[in-house]
């Protein structure tokens, strides 16, 4: 008797980390649910998965809004009865300008989908997780390398994905007794429509304008499947995956 495919929900599944990790989790045998907000852009992010689309399910979904991501984890229980693993990706960045100057509805959008939309999913598959049988699953957190080092002009998206980082920690430890596993993987530098800008040349510490290199969004999916494939009792709490030559260490 074969083994039932394992049951993932990707946020942000539309383009970049997010389209790359949902095809790798298809291509690996899972069954996934795409969720994010432009309809059209998933249906084509899954037709790339070819007859393994069949284990797909499109759901447009506002991360930020508690009614549609209630409504999310509503199909993915109706559709596939569990959830085993979160990968909690949706982001947005505002545009770099100087602190002083920042809008106050830009700090609002940023914060809204990267804390509250990941706060919010992983709310809804702990409850799922906390309730399954055999119970528990994997939450994976989208954090960045902004969670450990800010770029200049960067205060939403860099307090964001500091937040992140707490969710985290203590979403870990709030799910031991549930058998749920929290980690979070932070990014350097993947090629996506968010960052890349840095391709062409990205603000230094010093103020200066530097190009950054950059890596495949499908090395870094490789990454978060890595971690997806671990038994419950194994947690690869925190993993980084950047670019060799990325002004990290260096940057402040």
């Amino acid at each position: 008797m074969s083994t039932p495919p394992k049951i993932a929900v990707v946020t942000g599944a539309g383009s970049g980390i997010g389209k790359a990790t949902a095809l790798a989790f298809l291509k690996d045998g899972w069954s996934v649910t795409l969720a994010g907000r432009r309809a059209d852009a998933l249906e084509a992010a899954l037709a790339e998965a070819g007859a393994d689309a069949a284990r797909g399910l499109v759901v447009s979904a506002d991360v930020g809004n508690p009614e549609s991501v209630a409504a999310l984890f509503a199909k993915v229980q109706q559709k596939f009865g569990r959830v085993d693993v979160l990968f909690n990706n949706a982001g947005q960045n505002a545009p770099g300008v100087p602190f002083e100057d920042l809008p106050w509805d830009k700090w609002k959008s940023v914060v809204d989908t990267n804390l509250s939309g990941t706060f919010l999913c992983a709310q809804a598959a702990f409850r799922m997780m906390k309730n399954q049988s055999p119970q528990g699953g994997r939450i994976i957190n989208n954090g960045s390398i902004s969670a450990h080092a800010p770029r200049p002009d960067s205060a939403p998206y860099t307090a964001s994905k500091h937040g992140v980082s707490g969710l985290t920690r203590t979403i870990s430890l709030d799910g031991r007794k549930h058998n749920i596993a929290c980690c979070q993987v932070d990014v350097g530098n993947a090629m996506t429509e968010l960052a890349a800008r840095m391709s062409k040349g990205v603000k230094q510490a010093d103020g200066e304008i530097k190009v950054e290199p950059m890596i495949n969004v499908t090395d870094v999916a490789k990454s978060v499947l890595f971690m997806a494939n671990q038994p419950l009792d194994v947690n690869i709490y925190h993993l980084m995956v950047m670019a060799t030559n990325m002004p990290y260490a260096g940057r402040g």
